[in-house]
């Protein structure tokens, strides 16, 4: 009979692992605590708690559910932030400059979602003998979704104080989900690669 990879039994332990001494504590308040403390590792901690807490049962104390649900979230972000600026283009009153960054922002906004998109349906079937591939793959498209919330933001830069303050305000949160989303994507490939001999 053929033994299972190594590579498959690193994602089993991360989808199945919970640690013996946990199980004293009721379930729901253990994967609480298991996505409290795997948050303290990301740039923005409260914002990582207080957007996946309510995934707990989902996540339970899986590292791969986490960053999988943490990049659902993301996704989800960047829909919110292209149709706020979506309404924020229509608006009566906005001068060309404004006009055209926004179309822009759009653009990239659009890039950004395709990319988390293409990562969220690689992280619901990773694994095998390219899950490395697959990890790095995950971690390009997800940075490049962070340059392209930046790209957006710079676009306003001759814009007025108030144009530049509504459109942070819409992106700026997107871009801190998805870099949290990116630090569990780090730490998840750090895990499998340390799992490996």
């Amino acid at each position: 009979m053929a033994m299972p990879s190594t590579l498959t039994l690193a994602i089993a332990l991360l989808l199945f692992t919970t640690s013996h001494g946990a199980r004293m504590l009721p379930q729901t308040e253990t994967n609480t605590e298991f996505i409290k403390t795997s948050c303290n590792t990301t740039t923005y901690p409260a914002l990582c708690f207080s957007s996946l807490s309510s995934y707990a049962s989902k996540i339970q104390t899986s590292p791969l559910q986490m960053a999988s649900t943490a990049l659902s979230v993301s996704l989800v972000g960047a829909r919110l932030s292209s149709a706020a600026m979506t309404q924020m283009s229509a608006a009566h009153g906005i001068n060309p400059h404004d006009k055209e960054a926004m179309r822009d922002c759009m653009d990239t906004l659009g890039d950004a979602m395709d990319e988390l998109k293409q990562s969220t349906e690689t992280m619901s079937h990773l694994g095998g003998k390219t899950i490395g591939y697959q990890i790095n793959s995950i971690q390009t498209w997800v940075s490049a979704a962070l340059t392209d919330y930046n790209t957006c933001m710079d676009g306003f830069r001759a814009s007025g104080v108030n144009v530049r303050k509504e459109v942070r305000s819409h992106v700026l949160n997107t871009l801190h989900l998805t870099s949290n989303a990116l630090d569990l994507i780090n730490g998840l490939s750090s895990t499998i690669i340390h799992s490996v001999p």
